[in-house]
Formats: C-alpha cells, sequence, structure tokens
C-alpha cells in the first residue's frame, strides 16, 4: 500500500499525475473524460494516483502566460465522484493558504475518511495573504497522522537559487510530512544538488531521510516547453535548443526523462535516499498522454530491475 510504502520509507514509489476536467465541463462530458482516463489507468503499475489542484499562478510573473487560465473541477470531487473504480489510492492536492481552519478540517475529514491522502501546497503568488497559514494547517493535520501520510511540494530550482530546499524540506518534515513530490525536473543537475544538500544536513542533525519523488514529464510541442518555463521549471539552454530544433520533440524528451529516472536512480540508492517518481500526464493530446504511459511502464520496468517493484508483463505502448 502506499502510505505503507512512505511511512516504511521504501524506495521504488511509483505515481501518475493527472488534472481534473476543466469547469466548464458538464457532468455528463466529466463522465466520458473519466470513462477515458480509468481506460488507461486500469492495470497500470502505480502505488497511488495524483489529482492535481488547477492555480491560476499569472501573478507569481511579470511574463505573460503562454496558454489562458481556465479553471479545472474541484480535484476530490472528481476523484470519489468519477474516478472511484480505479482501486488505487488518491492523493489530493490542496492550496491550504485559500482556505479557512473549518474548511480544512472538513476537508481532510473526506480526504482521510475516503482513504486518500493530502499534498498541502502554496499560494499562487507571493502577495497572496494566505487565510490559513501552512503550519497552522498542519496542526490541523495532527489529527489524521495515524491514519494517512501528508505531503508537499519541492522544487529542485528555488534550491538553486536560495540553496534552502533542504531546510524547507526538513522544517515541513517536523510539521508532520513524510513524502515530498518534486516539481517536473528537466535539469537533472539542480536536482542531485537538492538530494546531496539534504543528505548532508540530516547527517549533520541526525534526522531520517524523507521520501523525496521526482515528477518527470513528457513535452510534445515548443509551446508546451514555454508554459513550463512559465511555471518556473528550467530546462538547460544546450537541451531546449536541441527540443526546438528537433522534429521529434516528444519522443526525444521521453528518452530525455527516461535518462534522468536513470541518472536520479543510481544517484539516490547510492546515497540512500527513499525515492521514487510521478509521471505527469497533464496535456490533452492523445499522442502526449500516451508516452506519458510508455514512460510510466518503462520507468516501473526500470526500478524492477533494481529490485524496488515486482516485474510487470511487457506492455509496448506506440506513441
Amino acid at each position: 500500500m502506499f502510505i505503507d510504502k512512505i511511512k516504511s520509507r521504501a524506495s521504488g514509489v511509483l505515481l501518475y499525475g493527472i488534472t481534473p476536467p476543466k469547469a466548464q465541463v458538464t457532468p455528463e462530458r466529466m463522465a466520458e473524460i473519466a470513462d477515458k482516463t480509468l481506460a488507461r489507468l486500469h492495470g497500470l503499475d502505480i502505488d497511488a494516483l495524483v489529482v492535481y489542484d488547477v492555480q491560476d499562478e499569472s501573478a507569481r510573473t511579470s511574463e505573460a502566460r503562454p496558454f489562458p487560465f481556465i479553471s479545472a473541477h474541484d480535484p476530490l470531487m472528481f476523484a470519489q465522484a468519477y474516478l472511484h473504480t480505479l482501486a488505487v489510492p488518491k492523493i489530493i492536492y490542496r492550496p491550504a493558504g485559500k482556505f479557512s481552519k473549518e474548511v480544512l478540517q472538513d476537508w481532510l475529514n473526506s480526504v482521510v475518511g475516503a482513504g486518500f491522502s493530502p499534498v498541502f501546497v502554496g499560494v499562487p503568488s507571493p502577495d497572496f495573504v494566505p487565510v490559513t497559514s501552512l503550519p497552522e494547517a498542519y496542526q490541523i493535520w495532527e489529527q489524521f497522522s495515524d491514519k494517512s501520510v501528508i505531503g508537499a511540494v519541492t522544487i529542485p530550482e528555488r534550491h538553486a537559487v536560495l540553496q534552502d530546499e533542504d531546510r524547507r524540506i526538513l522544517d515541513k518534515v517536523a510539521a508532520g510530512v513524510s513524502y515530498f513530490v518534486s516539481q517536473c525536473v528537466f535539469n537533472v543537475t539542480f536536482a542531485k544538488q537538492m538530494i546531496d544538500d539534504l543528505v548532508a544536513t540530516c547527517k549533520e542533525e541526525n534526522q531520517a531521510l524523507p521520501t523525496l519523488i521526482f515528477t518527470l514529464t513528457a513535452c510534445g510541442s515548443p509551446k508546451t516547453l514555454g508554459f513550463m518555463e512559465w511555471l518556473g521549471i528550467h530546462i538547460p539552454a544546450e537541451l531546449k535548443a536541441e527540443f526546438l530544433a528537433s522534429e521529434r520533440i516528444l519522443e526525444r524528451s521521453v528518452e530525455v526523462c527516461m535518462d534522468i529516472a536513470t541518472e536520479l536512480t543510481a544517484h539516490c540508492i547510492a546515497q540512500g535516499v527513499p525515492f521514487g517518481f510521478n509521471i505527469e500526464s497533464v496535456a490533452i493530446r492523445k499522442e502526449e498522454i500516451e508516452a506519458s504511459i510508455a514512460m510510466l511502464n518503462q520507468i516501473g520496468a526500470m526500478l524492477a530491475q533494481h529490485g524496488l517493484r515486482t516485474p510487470q508483463p511487457s506492455k509496448m505502448t506506440v506513441y
């Protein structure tokens, strides 16, 4: 079980991440989208399904948003009402700062009561005044800690600038967080530096390492690439130039993600860090969705080779 793996700090955790349908989608269309999603997900070797909360982050930066923001349906509602036949745990994201303590209390009751795991994320912009602070949100969480686990987000790019992600992680561990899901990784150097500094700090303070789950996603077009950069994902200049010049950007991005997964696996094993991967599928293009499934299967097979997962029957996905 996902919760058991996190509590035991087992490596090889494998997640798949999706976004709920857009807010204007009707219930009938929601059911159709859910049926297609379930058809893809049934039979996948995953420990949990991540359902993201979609926020407008336009105030975070002065740069124009490459795609217009469209709000989405509530992730908890979508998981409960439309994805209940998928017999894997769900991880539900929530921007805690946007809600009162009473609303968060009720929300956690629903999440934990459904057997799900919450992830508190930060506010959409630095100048947003939180209704509830993250420390306050984690205090509310304490009463649920014996029934589930709570996760948080970690950002290697932030560590490259501020050099304090190790401290941020351990402060959240002290507040009850058990695992961390990274922002999408395309700069493996940033991710490895964050790992190394966290390991060093944990050794200095005699603390156990939390589980780090690295997010990987396929990039299917130059416009998607631009959106990733707008979100704050750092893509090294040489890699960006290669993607933009490629006639097979989607396939090449999958190859790059597999190289990153291989490198991070070796690094985490060498450093003794409990780790896993979260494969995002947030695009609506069929080719990109199929690419994410193919990548998930490949990473699962790689983890099995390291003895971190049970080998699965070979699956071929053409995209």
